[in-house]
């Protein structure tokens, strides 16, 4: 028997806040602390943590610095973090397949609530 496709999925990229900041780093290369705050609709310090999270695996690189005298944190994605977003995406497409063939085709999956 195969593994089921939900075994593919990382619980460190899977965490949806993490999965945010790599897919907005992903798309914007470079992007500030306080718009992956606002964003994500996150506290400070709940998104410091998940930066932090990313950072020590490896998926995203840190840079503080200064714009004029205001501190300022930037975050991109690794190669390892692209590596890893790229997987997981892979592996949530596996996902949606196998529930799709799952589901009869007479059967229209309602929205969730």
């Amino acid at each position: 028997m195969s593994e089921h496709p939900a075994a593919g999925l990382d619980e460190t990229v899977h965490q949806r806040h993490r999965l945010g900041v790599l897919t907005i780093a992903a798309e914007a290369g470079k992007v500030d602390f306080g718009y992956l705050r606002r964003t994500l609709d996150m506290t400070a310090g709940n998104l410091s943590r998940h930066v932090t999270i990313l950072d020590e695996a490896g998926l995203i690189d840190v840079e503080k610095g200064y714009e004029g005298k205001r501190p300022r944190t930037w975050i991109t994605i690794s190669p390892a973090g692209r590596k890893a977003l790229a997987a997981e995406v892979a592996a949530l497409r596996a996902l949606v397949s196998a529930v799709e063939r799952a589901v009869p085709d007479h059967v229209t999956p309602r929205p969730a609530v």
